[in-house]
C-alpha cells in the first residue's frame, strides 16, 4: 500500500530530476548561443522550458530570437518570463531594449523603470543605460545624461555608458 509520504517523495524526486535536466538543457542552449548556433540554442531553451519553465530560460530564448532580428518573438518570450517570475528584472530591461530598437521609446520607458525596481536583478546599469538611450531619443538630454552617469556609477567599467556621456557632451556643445 502506497502512503501519502511515498507519493510526495516520488513527486519531489521527479520534480528535482526535471529541474536538473532542464538546467542541463539551459546550459547547452547558452553555450550554443555563444557559438552563434542559434537554431540549436532555441531548440535547447525550448526543451528546458518544456521540462521546467523558468524566467531565465524564457528571457534567454527571447535574447536568442533578438539576435535573429525577431524582436516581436523576443518580446513575447520576455512577457512569458515575467509571467513565470515578475521579480526577475532581465526581461523588463530586454523588452525595453527591444522596443528602443523598434523606435518605440515611450513604450520602452515603463519596462526599463520596472527593471530598476525588480527584486531579482543584478545589472541595474543596463536598465539605466537603456533609459538613457530612450531619454536621448526622446530629446530629454538631461535625464539621458543622468541615467548614463548612474549606469557608470554602478559599473565603472561600462565603457559604452562613458561613450554615451561623451557623445551627449559633444552634441550639446555644438
Amino acid at each position: 500500500m502506497t502512503t501519502q509520504s511515498q507519493i510526495l517523495n516520488f513527486e519531489t524526486s521527479l520534480s528535482q530530476r526535471k529541474r536538473r535536466k532542464a538546467l542541463g538543457c539551459f546550459h547547452e542552449a547558452y553555450h550554443a548561443q555563444l557559438r552563434r548556433d542559434y537554431s540549436k540554442a532555441i531548440e535547447k531553451y525550448q526543451q528546458s522550458i518544456e521540462l521546467y519553465p523558468t524566467a531565465e530560460a524564457h528571457t534567454f530564448l527571447g535574447w536568442t530570437y533578438s539576435f535573429l532580428g525577431e524582436l516581436e518573438t523576443a518580446i513575447e518570450e520576455c512577457h512569458r518570463a515575467i509571467e513565470v517570475d515578475p521579480d526577475f528584472g532581465n526581461p523588463y530591461n530586454d523588452i525595453g531594449a527591444y522596443l528602443i530598437a523598434q523606435g518605440s521609446y515611450d513604450e520602452a520607458v515603463p519596462y526599463l523603470q520596472q527593471a530598476l525596481t525588480a527584486k531579482r536583478y543584478r545589472a541595474y546599469h543596463f536598465a539605466h543605460f537603456n533609459l538613457g538611450r530612450a531619454k536621448e531619443y526622446q530629446g530629454d538630454v538631461l535625464n539621458a545624461l543622468r541615467h548614463y552617469k548612474r549606469a557608470l556609477e554602478l559599473e565603472p567599467r561600462y565603457l559604452i555608458a562613458y561613450k554615451a556621456i561623451e557623445h551627449l557632451k559633444k552634441c550639446t556643445l555644438n
